[in-house]
């Protein structure tokens, strides 16, 4: 079923665009502008493609998006879904599947979250360089198709070391303060109560969101190399908790966008 369900949205997705990509994006909350480097060639709502969910949180348009990036033929998914829109894992998960089928080579993320590192700030740009997955579903339960990964996969490198060290050296290169460190995942859509908080960071995360992994875990499961970037917007520190709103989070995350983009642009024309 499912990769029958593959095939025919790729089928359409290859009937209203020509262009052929090479790199995925995926990008989270607030964090829709690198949408504008992107020489746009054709455009497609997540509505009309077959068996696609559809985003239904604010500041998630809800489209893909063709074009040209660095010089690279690249795919964005202008809005992703979530777990807690009460998609199953495999919705969630299914455009990385019919990137991988349109012909991605690299897949990168990016998201808004908690951080829960003392040392961090509002709005602090962390590389994420391994991950906690604390979600109750997992992408690959279920049926496994051998010709689109093991029954088992390998998850000791689940974002690329190679990709990581040429995005610090472009962010040094511009000035760009950038951390790495370990994002966990939560269900959401609540925010962390203080103890949760603690017991992110007690396990040894840097920083918390809802989204990413399940789509990095399947990436990884096709053997895409995968890099993610995460824009800290509010703090999950003792002392430091306020109130957030998701404004909050979305206004944090637009004023540090520029730099995002700017590192995951030029990452994508250096490969």
């Amino acid at each position: 079923m499912l990769l029958q369900q593959m095939k025919e949205a790729v089928e359409f997705i290859n009937s209203r665009t020509q262009v052929k990509p090479s790199i995925g994006i995926i990008l989270g909350t607030g964090l829709g502008g690198l949408v504008k480097e992107i020489e746009v060639i054709d455009e497609i709502p997540y509505q009309d493609i077959p068996h696609f969910p559809v985003s239904t949180v604010e500041s998630h348009s809800g489209k893909l998006i063709f074009g040209k990036l660095g010089g690279k033929s690249v795919v964005a998914m202008q809005g992703r879904f979530h777990y807690y829109e009460g998609y199953t894992m495999q919705q969630v998960t299914f455009p990385v599947r019919v990137f991988k089928s349109l012909g991605i080579h690299q897949l990168f993320v990016s998201n808004a979250s908690g951080g829960v590192n003392p040392d961090f700030e509002v709005g602090e740009i962390m590389i994420i360089d391994d991950h906690i997955n604390l979600f109750p579903a997992h992408p690959l339960i279920g049926k496994n198709y051998p010709e689109l990964g093991p029954r088992f996969p390998d998850m000791s490198d689940p974002y690329d070391a190679g990709m990581i060290e040429l995005a610090k050296k472009i962010a040094a290169d511009n000035n760009i303060k950038v951390s790495v460190g370990t994002y966990a995942a939560l269900t959401g859509p609540t925010l962390e109560t203080p103890a949760e908080y603690g017991y992110v960071r007690a396990i040894g995360a840097d920083a918390v969101g809802m989204s990413t992994i399940p789509e990095v875990i399947v990436a990884r499961h096709m053997e895409i190399p995968c890099f993610a970037i995460s824009i800290i917007t509010d703090l999950g520190v003792h002392g430091k908790i306020q109130k957030v709103s998701v404004q909050d989070v979305i206004d944090v995350a637009s004023r540090q966008e520029p730099k995002m983009t700017l590192i995951m642009s030029q990452l994508i024309a250096q490969l």
